[in-house]
């Protein structure tokens, strides 16, 4: 929250003059770094039933980059330890993730990863209100340090209590054992169709999630005139949706079932893409946090979920890191999409950047009409 949707992107455009395409490069390059080697470590993960160590390590390295942003005032060099840090925390994201059914089973799963996300909210609104006091004192640089210890002292609890699963005779991994089976995963992919369907899915829906949680605030600054006072309460407002939203969807899931529940988040992200783009005023505006929190807590309550209900138990880890490597395209095609679109417009100072989220709100609308169909697909194989 501090560093991707609030300090960073402004510290980039804002305290540096650099341009949007700048932060939207730094953004897509980290993510191809993940995106190329997080199914390997979904294989590493199941192989090994290794999932804490690499996780405490990749979450060091991005506790570091982050501090390390802090420390200095060259533009280049906050860029690539953004890079670094952005890579540590997908990284470690698929091994956290690959904990939940360790954790929970069957409909249960749902219900935790909605408390799962919900408390994560619940760190994201302490970050934003622990941290703002240096930042009132020194500038957006001041936040990095402060942020980067939170996240350390809140990952510590998950280091010491959050086993891995118990695993009888660990098979024994080498590269070229990883490269393999990745490799045929991806060649058995009508053996998993509805689970690579599923990813092309949250792929595309991702691509408008995480291109508007980095550039949420730039929106909110130059479209609705918003002061950074103004920013962090809608942020904060945003993640009081996300949490809320996180248990209600993560309690509708195991009522109604994941399935349904995901096609209601496609619905409200259409709802609130919309808003953004014809909002006329400020007033208008503020309904879109609350709402955009909602389907963000919607999106990684569910989906997580989903995977592990539809995925083989023997190839979970692997199919996260597919998940990973799904996301982190998305996060590498929506910033770009976002950096185009404002190029291209950069002659209308307010069009061009409500044409980017109407982008995306077209991206949210070819989505739906995908997991409907995916639904009906899903149904005839059942029957």
């Amino acid at each position: 929250m501090n560093v991707i949707s609030l300090y960073f992107a402004l510290w980039v455009t804002s305290d540096h003059a650099g341009s949007d395409i700048l932060y939207s490069l730094a953004l897509s390059l980290s993510m191809l770094a993940v995106a190329l080697s997080a199914p390997l470590y979904g294989v590493f993960s199941d192989h090994t039933g290794n999932r804490r160590g690499p996780l405490i390590a990749f979450t060091l390295l991005c506790v570091l980059a982050t501090g390390g942003i802090g420390m200095t005032d060259q533009l280049g060099t906050g860029l690539v330890l953004f890079v670094i840090a952005n890579y540590g925390y997908h990284c470690a994201l698929v091994f956290y993730n690959g904990m939940l059914p360790g954790l929970a089973s069957g409909a249960r799963m749902g219900l935790v990863s909605g408390y799962g996300v919900s408390l994560g909210y619940v760190g994201a609104i302490a970050g934003l209100l622990l941290v703002k006091p240096f930042v009132e004192a020194g500038g957006r640089s001041s936040a990095f340090i402060p942020t980067a210890v939170l996240f350390l002292v809140f990952s510590i609890p998950c280091f010491l209590f959050v086993p891995d699963s118990a695993r009888k005779n660990p098979e024994p991994v080498s590269l070229q054992k990883i490269w393999r089976t990745a490799l045929q995963t991806g060649r058995d992919i009508q053996r998993y169709r509805i689970l690579f369907k599923f990813l092309l899915i949250h792929f595309l829906i991702l691509d408008v999630v995480n291109t508007l949680i980095a550039f949420m605030a730039i929106y909110a600054n130059k479209v609705m005139g918003f002061n950074d006072s103004q920013i962090n309460t809608f942020l904060i407002l945003s993640t009081v949706g996300a949490m809320l939203g996180s248990l209600a969807i993560g309690g509708l899931a195991r009522w109604k079932g994941a399935q349904k529940t995901y096609l209601l988040v496609l619905w409200i992200w259409i709802i609130v893409l919309a808003l953004a783009v014809f909002s006329p005023d400020q007033t208008t505006f503020w309904c879109v946090g609350p709402l955009a929190g909602m389907g963000m807590g919607g999106v990684w309550t569910v989906s997580r979920a989903l995977l592990a209900e539809w995925s083989p138990a023997e190839k979970l880890g692997e199919f996260f890191g597919f998940y990973g490597m799904a996301g982190k395209i998305a996060a590498i095609m929506g910033p770009l999409l976002w950096g185009s679109v404002v190029w291209v417009l950069n002659d209308f100072p307010i069009l061009k950047y409500r044409g980017a989220v109407f982008a995306l709100l077209l991206i949210a609308i070819g989505t739906l009409f995908l997991y409907r169909s995916l639904m009906k697909e899903v149904g005839g194989i059942r029957a």
